[in-house]
Parts: structure tokens; C-alpha cells; sequence
């Protein structure tokens, strides 16, 4: 078979290097790409936005399978696109893609149905918002509505900071059209946990348990990013935890969408915060995390593309999926000044001083002339494996001492300090 990724980052090198395992994959592509994941897949220079010309190089180059990752695209409507011009593709449709592109319709989603959620309000006029905010007092969340490559949120731990942050949103348009509607929430306490889950609207089978690592700085401090780091599995996530959030969440989301009329076939994301009063959903996202997916797709025995097949068949109730039992860690090393203002360009040197059972995902990187060279905020993620917690973490770390470059910035609590 012929498969092709859409996207370019570190989680894309994992989908890529789970997928070249497969032995009926004869060709693997991937759009954009980047400089490591041409190591185990042909790049195809198309942004993971420009649905014509994916959809038209998927039919002419007679591409058997798409899988598509990032949320801009899914929101888009590329598997949609893809699906009417013949092509299988993985992933949810547009219209169901909204419960991560519009946090206004996944809050709305959660009140109808009986999701719990932290309680909120939408605004969609700034001196509402401002009023709702000083009446609440702080500490408060705000969100803007749509994407917002993981940074359209903001806990704010005064009301001023608040203040800023829904005028930046919705007056200074930081975000673009996505901030034009916020949310704004109360701010749940507890271990916050992330689960994903394959589904194809019928069957859910949920991955790993993980945590990822939002803020910049160690001690979870600074802005949100993206995300600099995240381990497998969750200490906080037992197995009575599992159960009710399966009957309370999981299944009830999957069943909303499907009353809805908006079947959802893919991977879904339930960021759940563990409060004192029972789990509650803190967002979704309709695709793998990044950088979750990079420890999680590391310890997965079963064959990747067996299972995207079987989820848009709707036949994943025929699978047993496999994970080893194993802790797994991944540490991002991002450019200085990420999630702000950062250059690129820099030599990434060190790669192949990096001991062979760590497995170093590029995420904003370009090979040039044969040099690794920095081409993003997250630049790579060293991940490893082990029999314990600990044990994959240092590994990690272990991997982040052999590699240079520039200005790098990471966390070093990634995985050490895991109650926050």
C-alpha cells in the first residue's frame, strides 16, 4: 500500500515511524514533512492546509491511504475532501472536528448531555466578558474558541492577568478569528490527566493513560505552550478512574456526537482534570497530542495501519490492540524564547551521539546539505522507555545531554514532578 501523512511535526514523525513498521506499506509519504521524518518517509512539499493540492497529489499519485493528523486540516474538512474524491483517509470529518475547533460547541456539548466540565459562560462582546471576570475573580480560565496551536488559553491567577487576557483575545485579536468568542471557566483543581482514544463512533478503545507538560518553565510556571514534554503512563489514573470515565465521559461524548449527527471516527483527546469531586473534561482535541503521542506510539506492538483501517471500516471491535508494558517518556527541546518570538536556522548537533534505544522525534527541524538545522518553536523530542517511570525519564535525559543547539530550552522536571 501507499500511505500518506499530512503534517510536518514531532507527533507526524511518530504516526511516520509506527507506520514504517508495517510490512504492507510499500511507500510511505508524508506532507509537509520535515528533516527527520525523512529518515523513514519520502516528503512531499504541500502544506497540511492546502486541501486542492493534497486531495489532487493523493489522486494522481494513486496514494491507497491518507492519514490525517493536525487539527487545521481535520477542521478544514481534508478528510471530507479526500473521502468525496475517492480517497480512504483517516480521521474525523469537519463535523466532527468541531469538538477541538470550536470550544464553544464542545462546552455546549458537555451542558446538553451531562458531561462534566468546569462551569463557564461564552462571551462574544469584551465588556461582558470583563464584568463576568471581575465577578468571578480570579483564579479563572480563559479560552479563545477556536484554534490556537495549543496557546489560546489562559489560567490566570488575578483578575488583571485575566483582564489582559480576554482583551488580547477578543479586542487585539491575538488569535486571530479564533478569539472573537471566549470562554471563560472556572479553574478546576487536581492532577490533570490525558486519555486517548481510538473510536469509530460505535467501539472505544482508550490508549495509555499519559500527562503532558503545558507550561514553559519548570514547576509548570509561564505561558502555555504547545506542550514540553509528557510520560506514560499516569500514576493519578487508576483503574476505578478508568471505569468512571468511560461511563460518564467517554462513552457519553462518543453517543452526544452521534445524536448530534456528527459520528466521530478517529482518535479523540479528553484532557480530564482529577478534582475533588470526580473527573471532569477540561478540552478534547479530535487527533493525537503532540507531545503525547510520541511516548505512546512508542510502545505500541500493534500494527498502527491495521488499526486506522479498522476504525474507518467501523470494525475496530474486531481488534486487540497491544501496548507494552512498559513507563515511557518524552522531553521537548524547544528554540529560546518559545512559545514567544524565537530564530531559526541554528546546527542541531549530536544526534548520532544519541544511544540507540532513545528515539529523538523531529519536530521543527529542515535537513540541510546534511545538517540538522532548527525550524520551529518544539524542535525535537527525545523520547525513551523503561521499566519504571523514573527509569524512561532519565533515559530522556539522558538523550537531551548529547544534543546542541543554539539557544535549546527544555524543561528539567519533565516526568519528576508529576502532582501539580
Amino acid at each position: 500500500m501507499k500511505v500518506l501523512v499530512i503534517g510536518g511535526g514531532g507527533r507526524e514523525h511518530a504516526v511516520c515511524r509506527a507506520l514504517s513498521r508495517s510490512k504492507r506499506i510499500t511507500k510511505l509519504l508524508c506532507a509537509p514533512g520535515n528533516g527527520g521524518i525523512a529518515s523513514v518517509a519520502q516528503c512531499v512539499p504541500i502544506a497540511a492546509t492546502d486541501i486542492p493540492a493534497l486531495v489532487g497529489y493523493a489522486k494522481e499519485n494513486a496514494v491507497d491511504f491518507v492519514v490525517v493528523t493536525p487539527d487545521a486540516p481535520l477542521a478544514l474538512g481534508l478528510v471530507d475532501a479526500l473521502e468525496e474524491a475517492g480517497v480512504k483517509a483517516f480521521g474525523p470529518r469537519a463535523n466532527a472536528a468541531i469538538i477541538e475547533s470550536s470550544k464553544v460547541f464542545s462546552k455546549n456539548l458537555m451542558r446538553k448531555y451531562g458531561i462534566p466540565t468546569a462551569e463557564y459562560e461564552v462571551f462574544t462582546e469584551l465588556y461582558a466578558a470583563e464584568a463576568y471576570i471581575r465577578e468571578k475573580g480570579a483564579p479563572i480560565v480563559v479560552k479563545a474558541d477556536g484554534l490556537a496551536l495549543g496557546k489560546g488559553v489562559v489560567v490566570a491567577e488575578t483578575v488583571d492577568e485575566a483582564l489582559t487576557a480576554a482583551r488580547e483575545m477578543m479586542l487585539d485579536k491575538k488569535f486571530g478569528e479564533s478569539g472573537s468568542r471566549v470562554v471563560i471557566e472556572e479553574c478546576m483543581t487536581g492532577p490533570e490527566v490525558t486519555v486517548l482514544a481510538f473510536t469509530d463512533g460505535k467501539t472505544i478503545c482508550p490508549m495509555p493513560s499519559s500527562q503532558d507538560h503545558k507550561r514553559v518553565f519548570d514547576g509548570n510556571k509561564g505561558p502555555n505552550t504547545g506542550g514540553m514534554g509528557a510520560f506514560v503512563p499516569s500514576p493519578h489514573y487508576t483503574p476505578e478512574i478508568a471505569k468512571e470515565c468511560m461511563e460518564r465521559i467517554f462513552r457519553p461524548t462518543i453517543d452526544a456526537m452521534n445524536s448530534e449527527g456528527r459520528p466521530f471516527k478517529g482518535v479523540i483527546y479528553f484532557g480530564l482534570m482529577l478534582t475533588p469531586k470526580g473527573p471532569r473534561v477540561v478540552e478534547y482535541n479530535a487527533r493525537f497530542g503532540d507531545p503525547e503521542a510520541q511516548p505512546l506510539l512508542t510502545l505500541l506492538e500493534t500494527d498502527l495501519l491495521d488499526i486506522f483501517e479498522a476504525v474507518r471500516e467501523e470494525r475496530l471491535a474486531e481488534l486487540d490492540i497491544v501496548w507494552r508494558d512498559e513507563a515511557a517518556c518524552c522531553v521537548v527541546m524547544a528554540s529560546g524564547g518559545y512559545p514567544g518570538a524565537y530564530e531559526k536556522g541554528y546546527e542541531i548537533t549530536g544526534l548520532d551521539t544519541v544511544p540507540n534505544d532513545i528515539i529523538v522525534y523531529h519536530a521543527g527541524t529542515t535537513l540541510d546539505g546534511g545538517v540538522y538545522r532548527t525550524n520551529g518553536g518544539r524542535v525535537l523530542g527525545v523520547t525513551a522507555t523503561g521499566p519504571t517511570l523514573a527509569k524512561a525519564a532519565e533515559r530522556a535525559y539522558d538523550g537531551v545531554t548529547c544534543i546542541h543547539f543554539k539557544n535549546a530550552h527544555y524543561r528539567k522536571d519533565i516526568a519528576k514532578n508529576i502532582r501539580f
